[in-house]
């Protein structure tokens, strides 16, 4: 693995023709024509397949690509351009991985992704840039793809117009898997399906500055190393070498916490109000840590009053990735979201991995309330958690839901939120709830309570009682 990770629980066929790729995102930016982007968009238009593409396990097929050679590329998703239209159908891909050259099974695609989006009517959701786009899919380096996608059973819309496959490149940053060499193709690799938590973490959380950690000449959450004026260090749960300065935000004690609060200084922070009940700091990878590419998001900040709920989400991204890979993960949905989707960031607060690790998400610092784009509808005065991975039918790992429990423990603690409380919050509009209705929700919810979906998936949203009970006895309540 190149780069370092921080944990804060534990430490076939001949091809056809390649066809051009359409590069979305380019190879240098104007304020600096000399520095190379990390990682690349891709786009392929889909074809019309006829009638005679079809299969007894899926049926006619309408659009697609069949089998080719590719770029190199590790996350792939459909877009289209009129983010108002629905996708209403089933897309399945497989992919030739770039370290044996065999190819996966047929995977499913989630189509469904709007309701991971801005609130209507706000500036993000009416830029021009924002188009349609399903769930994006980890598959790991890649170099071949195949796609088919076809209308839902007695569904008379037809599919969006203009839509394509994108392909994303993470880039060589952290967690970033060396290319192999032609004679190493035959050897194997992959993610591992199931976590199981037993990925080594390359980094303990100690002695860590927070500084710049977003690029932007402030320390990751726009205001000191705690996102409190301060600068704090501690001690962390790795068992590695410390991080570079700026990667993590060190975990502190409850006492460190708390003095870091009563110091002040964040916007939508009442001290006051977080105490004596807010739970002690985990260890954050920041941005930097993570190897965000800073020139695709939007430079200004928009932040929301307070923190009143925290949403947890799954990233239907699948679970075919190692927790080296996360950061790769991670740099490959914020790419989907912004260049993609064309949202102004990354849509997520944070993110957790399934070794437990916690990662800042959408910029403007970890401590602060920013307006993300995750729960349709109920973006205002929330915060987003979203757990890497697809838990419809898979168990979430003990240590991504113990994170959960800790992330949220001290966020909403910040705000004097009662992780097993419920809180009443106006709906933006979500389809499940109109414009204006006052909604009851717990204070650590699920997705799918503001939203009609699946998200988190199942297995996640059955365990947020656990970490409602566990969140609220950090914070000694």
């Amino acid at each position: 693995m190149r780069g370092y990770l921080v944990s804060s629980i534990s430490a076939a066929c001949a091809a056809a023709l390649v066809l051009p790729l359409s590069l979305t995102a380019g190879a240098a930016t104007e304020a600096d024509p000399e520095r190379e982007i990390p990682g690349t968009t891709r786009s392929l238009p889909l074809e019309p397949l006829g009638p005679s593409a079809t299969d007894r396990s899926f049926g006619a097929v309408v659009q697609g690509l069949p089998r080719r050679d590719v770029a190199p590329f590790s996350l792939l998703g459909l877009v289209w351009e009129d983010a108002a239209a629905e996708l209403e159908g089933t897309v399945e891909v497989r992919t030739r991985s770039l370290a044996d050259g065999t190819w996966s099974p047929w995977q499913q695609v989630e189509t469904h992704n709007a309701d991971h989006a801005a609130d209507p009517g706000t500036e993000e959701s009416a830029a021009g840039r924002v188009r349609g786009s399903t769930a994006p899919l980890w598959v790991g380096p890649s170099d071949g793809v195949e796609v088919r996608v076809k209308r839902a059973d007695g569904s008379s819309r037809p599919l969006p117009e203009g839509l394509r496959l994108d392909l994303v490149d993470p880039g060589d940053g952290p967690g970033a898997d060396p290319a192999p060499a032609a004679e190493d193709r035959a050897g194997g690799g992959g993610g591992d399906g199931e976590a199981d938590g037993t990925d080594p973490a390359d980094a303990e959380g100690t002695d860590a500055e927070g500084t710049d950690a977003d690029g932007d000449g402030t320390d990751g959450d726009g205001t000191g190393g705690d996102g409190t004026g301060t600068t704090a260090s501690g001690p962390g749960t790795g068992t590695a070498s410390a991080p570079a300065p700026g990667t993590v935000l060190p975990a502190l004690d409850r006492g460190d916490t708390e003095a870091a609060a009563a110091a002040g200084g964040t916007l939508g922070f009442d001290a006051a109000a977080a105490q004596p009940h807010i739970g002690p700091r985990p260890a954050i990878v920041t941005r930097k840590g993570w190897g965000a590419d800073e020139s695709l998001r939007e430079k200004t900040f928009v932040y929301t009053s307070t923190v009143k709920a925290a949403f947890v989400h799954h990233s239907a991204t699948g679970n075919n990735y190692t927790c080296q890979q996360a950061p790769s993960v991670l740099r490959s949905i914020y790419r989907y979201h912004t260049v993609s989707s064309g949202w102004r960031d990354i849509g997520y607060n944070f993110a957790i991995d399934k070794c437990g690790n916690i990662y800042e998400g959408r910029a403007g610092g970890v401590a602060q309330p920013v307006l993300g784009a995750h729960t349709l509808g109920f973006n205002t005065n929330s915060t987003g958690i979203a757990v890497l991975g697809t838990y419809s039918s898979s168990n979430p790992p003990q240590a991504a839901v113990t994170a959960v429990a800790r992330l949220t423990a001290w966020k909403l603690g910040l705000h004097g939120v009662d992780p097993k409380g419920s809180v009443t919050l106006v709906s933006g509009g979500s389809g499940k709830y109109a414009k204006g209705a006052k909604v009851t929700l717990n204070t650590i919810a699920g997705h799918r309570d503001g939203f009609a979906t699946d998200c988190p998936g199942g297995r996640l949203y059955g365990q947020l009682g656990t970490i409602r009970t566990a969140s609220a006895a950090l914070q000694g309540r």
